[in-house]
């Protein structure tokens, strides 16, 4: 079909129109983008992209990502052009409580949406994982008859996405990786939000991404047969290549007092709203204006949109006929498998095993979950001999083997954690990635993204304590675990043996509406026979559980979790009968159980309560209660064999008898 640039031109316009009222009627928001790149948005959604507005989540789309998504008002202006459900009336409540036009563009509120953007370069990272699990899908089901994924992601980024190292660690994974499936379009219009982009930058950005082998385009972001020729060799390049479009636009075009100018990137313009709008043609009585023509141009376009996903749909029934083995296989996605299931499936560690640390039980516990649910994929951040979640019966994922299920991202935390929401975001795979717990720091901001966002991530985090060691306080997470479980949404299991540790990889495959974390130790650590392996394995399923019951009256309650469990363990052999002992490998899964369960664990009756964890003590207060004691490390570790530093910092079995006997009769 040929460009239409008269009608696009006029839509362009109108979808100008449609940001400066939103952005006007709210007095916030931002005018830059959806202003600046407004033909870039006239040719992918009233051209170029292989879309279904009827169909959103329709499996062979073209996904296309807003990672500077302060410019939401561009999305949303295009998506309600072109016929997704989202009436005008939710345009015109942007920014609006409980409107579907949020501040910045959020998965799973808005038809379209296909990740929650604000940070500026998630959104490349996350493009980065559609890419990914794009070729995964390719060579997982696509057959020499029936080619059913081959879709492109596409991602349109400004100067602060591209300034931020998340998307830097992303594009270079997409390097090197060959992810020719991956298209980033480049706002580039010299402003960022403060100044002009040459007061923080100098690079040449086409120079930069050739160095990282991707094949640059570099196009002016007003001429549109110029944009659709370069967009379409994208498509179709050869080279084997991600592909970068750098579009020079002006900021805020459209608005002549702040185009071009740092002024033009919020809502700043938005008081020259009358003089755009006849600027830019449109009537001067109505707000959120589009024109007849322009409707019935995109309701066409919807029409020749279902009609090649129609196509697609025949073939994909032509494909699951002849493949129902891969199709039972692609129906499994999303699925929510059963944690009795997946326990099921893991056998019971030897009472005598001798394991260096839960990280070790982590790797026996992964394979059979692995093979049990065969699109759950795995990666580390160039850590796979200490984090031990390689999958052992598969290979790795590169550009000789897309079906390889272990993804080796290099040292680059970040991008790992925005690469994997990517992942999730797509749907069709199930993510995990590894490193080190101390640097959840720098994965973090992408983690929070997914509690947001309710993506189910599993991050298998290990060296969880000051039981690194050797490795001394910049190793030793003492503030992470707790500063994680702030995070709502986000649930983190921290097990203390190898029973424990097949309990939370049970429950964290088992969710499905948000991340979670297995905090896992680097040091040996006990196995606690004195507990049975049903009751391990079934207690950190209720994120708490009693592991030691007193013989006589209740006196002194003991909570711990992980590594320390086996001191609370100890200390209660020396309190004597009346000390129970509680396991709590999940704060947040022990508090959404019912009120009956939670009072029978730690009944309100006995508030002589000792916590013990080699870690910060402030999150403790909510089970022991003001009047309650916590054994913990308040200061940073120290660098000696980890038995040493337990002593010195006073983690030990001895800290928490000498706390319950201080209780005050």
């Amino acid at each position: 079909m040929t460009l239409n640039t008269d009608i696009l031109s006029k839509a362009a316009n109108q979808a100008r129109g449609l940001a400066i009222d939103a952005v006007h009627a709210s007095s916030s928001g931002h005018l830059g983008l959806p202003l600046g790149c407004a033909e870039i948005g006239a040719v992918l959604y009233g051209h170029a992209l292989s879309i279904n507005p009827a169909e959103p989540r329709w499996l062979n789309r073209d996904r296309f990502v807003l990672s500077a998504g302060h410019g939401s008002m561009f999305l949303y202006a295009w998506l309600h052009l072109s016929g997704f459900d989202l009436p005008i009336e939710q345009v015109a409540k942007f920014r609006s409580l409980h409107s579907i036009t949020p501040g910045h563009p959020e998965f799973r509120e808005t038809p379209g949406v296909e990740a929650t953007t604000g940070p500026l370069g998630q959104g490349i990272g996350n493009a980065v994982g559609m890419a990914l699990s794009g070729k995964m899908a390719a060579a997982r089901f696509n057959t020499a008859d029936h080619e059913i994924f081959d879709y492109h992601v596409v991602c349109l980024a400004g100067d602060g996405c591209m300034q931020e190292g998340v998307a830097m660690e992303a594009v270079a994974f997409a390097g090197h990786q060959k992810l020719n499936n991956l298209i980033l379009i480049y706002d580039s219009n010299d402003v960022t939000l403060d100044a002009m982009a040459s007061t923080t930058q100098s690079e040449n950005t086409a120079m930069r991404f050739k160095a990282i082998e991707w094949d640059v385009q570099t196009v002016d972001g007003y001429d549109m047969p110029g944009f659709l020729k370069a967009f379409n060799k994208a498509k179709k390049a050869k080279s084997g290549k991600p592909q970068l479009i750098i579009a020079r636009t002006t900021i805020g075009k459209g608005i002549p007092e702040v185009q071009g100018t740092q002024k033009g990137h919020g809502e700043g313009g938005a008081k020259f709203s009358a003089t755009a709008r006849a600027g830019l043609g449109l009537p001067a009585d109505t707000h959120f204006f589009v024109s007849e023509e322009v409707h019935e141009y995109f309701a066409a376009h919807k029409v020749r949109l279902g009609r090649a996903c129609k196509r697609w749909h025949k073939l994909f029934g032509a494909w699951r006929a002849a493949n129902p083995e891969k199709a039972a296989l692609l129906e499994t996605s999303g699925a929510r498998p059963t944690a009795a299931h997946l326990l099921s499936k893991i056998p019971l560690f030897a009472p005598d095993v001798k394991l260096g640390g839960t990280r070790a039980a982590g790797r026996d516990v992964l394979q059979p979950v692995a093979s049990e649910l065969p699109l759950l994929i795995g990666g580390s951040a160039d850590l796979y001999g200490s984090t031990l979640n390689y999958i052992a019966a598969d290979k790795d994922f590169n550009p000789e083997n897309r079906a390889g299920r272990n993804i080796r991202f290099g040292i680059r935390e970040h991008g790992m954690a925005a690469i994997a929401n990517g992942v999730a975001y797509d749907g069709i795979f199930r993510p995990s990635i590894a490193t080190f717990l101390v640097f959840a720091d720098y994965s973090r901001p992408a983690m929070r993204i997914a509690a947001l966002a309710k993506l189910p991530v599993v991050y298998i985090y290990t060296h969880d304590s000051i039981g690194v060691g050797e490795d001394g306080p910049t190793h030793e997470p003492v503030e992470t675990i707790s500063a994680l479980r702030l995070i709502p949404g986000f649930e983190l299991i921290r097990p203390a043996d190898p029973e424990e540790t097949a309990g939370a990889f049970a429950a964290a495959l088992e969710r499905t509406d948000g991340p979670t974390l297995i905090a896992l130790s680097r040091q040996a650590v006990p196995v606690l026979n004195e507990i049975s392996a049903h009751e391990r394995r079934a207690g950190v399923l209720k994120g708490a559980y009693i592991a030691v019951q007193e013989t006589a009256p209740l006196d002194t309650i003991i909570l711990s979790t992980g590594s320390e469990l086996y001191l609370a363990i100890a200390a209660a052999k020396e309190l004597g009968a009346g000390a129970r002992v509680v396991s709590v490998p999940s704060f947040e899964i022990f508090d959404r159980q019912s009120a009956e369960y939670r009072e029978a664990i730690l009944p309100n009756s006995c508030r002589k309560r000792v916590a013990i964890e080699a870690g910060v003590t402030a999150l403790w207060r909510k089970y022991v209660g003001l009047d309650g004691k916590v054994v913990g490390i308040d200061r940073f570790g120290l660098s000696a064999p980890s038995p040493i530093v337990y002593k010195e910092l006073g983690i030990t079995a001895e800290a928490v008898v000498a706390a319950a006997r201080s209780f005050v009769s």
